[in-house]
């Protein structure tokens, strides 16, 4: 926002509609708001339907960019529209439509459905030989800060959508697991407690896989929590590449730390040079 702007000024809104049930096709319509600093775009839009439009839909929870379900194309980008300003994207003109890639629901309600039925696909939890220990644990299964680090960025995913909307692949190919998915397979893969990297690379080595990426970015690019999807996924490249090839070590899983050993063992693990007596 420029610093000249003024503290309340009226913005235009222009607003895909579509209601299936009514609609052939999406149509504009257009709305003067009265907009104040710090106001969000999920602010103007409860403005709109309390006064204009009592009948606009869009989805929307938590309003602190943590549920993701209020992502949207703002004025052409995939973004939360509780966690952006209105302007900071602009003084003049607004325009709001549902996220791309998705089939809609009504106006700006995107159907979510594909990028769930994906992401379960890809069995997005810790996967372990060990049953009987998953089933009756007799300790926690310990990490150090150092194998935290490896998969921490990725588990930042608030499943909104915008990664799959900026996706080219996705534009193309409906059948793509997209971004989201492959991302967080990845971090599983990744994280030194599991042991499914064999099951998954089943998973995402398939023609509508891993591999349809060509690493455009966007994905990367409008994340709006910085999960850095692309590079999960060209990371994930890498490691089918090196399996194939057998130059990579099977990774094995940790092992659950017994009560009567925990606690020794953390304080070994943090402070080395130290003794620890009884």
């Amino acid at each position: 926002m420029e610093k000249d702007t003024p503290a309340k000024c009226n913005i235009i809104f222009y607003i895909r509609r579509f209601d299936p049930e009514h609609d052939e096709a999406p149509w504009l319509q257009q709305f003067t708001v009265q907009v104040e600093r710090g106001m969000t775009i999920l602010d103007g839009l409860h403005l709109i339907k309390e006064t204009q439009d009592s009948s606009l839909a869009w989805r929307f929870s938590c309003r602190m960019g943590v549920c993701g379900s209020c992502a949207m194309l703002v004025n052409g980008k995939p973004t939360l529209a509780c966690n952006t300003q209105i302007l900071e994207v602009s003084d003049q003109l607004i325009t709001l439509a549902p996220l791309p890639n998705f089939a809609i629901i009504k106006d700006l309600v995107p159907d979510l459905t594909p990028l769930f039925e994906k992401h379960r696909y890809i069995q997005p939890y810790i996967k372990r030989q060990d049953l009987e220990e998953m089933t009756n644990p007799t300790g926690e299964y310990f990490q150090t800060p150092q194998e935290l680090e490896k998969y921490l960025q990725f588990t930042y995913c608030i499943k909104c959508g915008a990664c799959i909307a900026a996706c080219p692949t996705m534009a193309t190919d409906r059948d793509y697991l997209g971004p989201t998915a492959l991302a967080q397979a990845y971090r599983y893969n990744t994280d030194s407690r599991d042991g499914g990297f064999k099951a998954r690379k089943d998973m995402v080595d398939v023609s509508h896989g891993v591999f349809n990426c060509h690493y455009a970015g966007e994905c990367s690019r409008v994340c709006p929590k910085g999960v850095d999807p692309a590079r999960a996924i060209q990371l994930m490249k890498r490691e089918l590449v090196l399996d194939y090839l057998k130059l990579k070590r099977p990774k094995k899983p940790a092992l659950a730390l017994n009560s009567s050993k925990r606690g020794e063992q953390k304080l070994k693990i943090l402070a080395p040079p130290f003794t620890v007596k009884s």
